[in-house]
């Protein structure tokens, strides 16, 4: 794996955190960063209106309000 060598300010809460973590999954604090950011990566590129509209009527069992309670209030 080729990698650029990047410093960054974490507080001291995430920095306890993710020692935590690193020590549960035996793995060190780089590879718990680089997944971390690997993962938001990976969601930042999701269109949520595309998500939307490939969900939409997913659930057949749902039962749409009727239109005179849209107004409520």
């Amino acid at each position: 794996m080729s990698a650029i060598r990047t410093q960054v300010y974490l507080t001291v809460e995430q920095r306890q955190r993710i020692d935590q973590l690193a020590a549960r999954d035996g793995m060190t604090l780089a590879e718990v960063v680089r997944r971390a950011l690997d993962h938001y990566l990976d969601d930042a590129g999701v269109d949520q209106e595309t998500a939307l509209d490939d969900t939409f009527g997913a659930d057949r069992d749902v039962t749409p309000p009727a239109r005179d309670e849209w107004l409520r209030g």
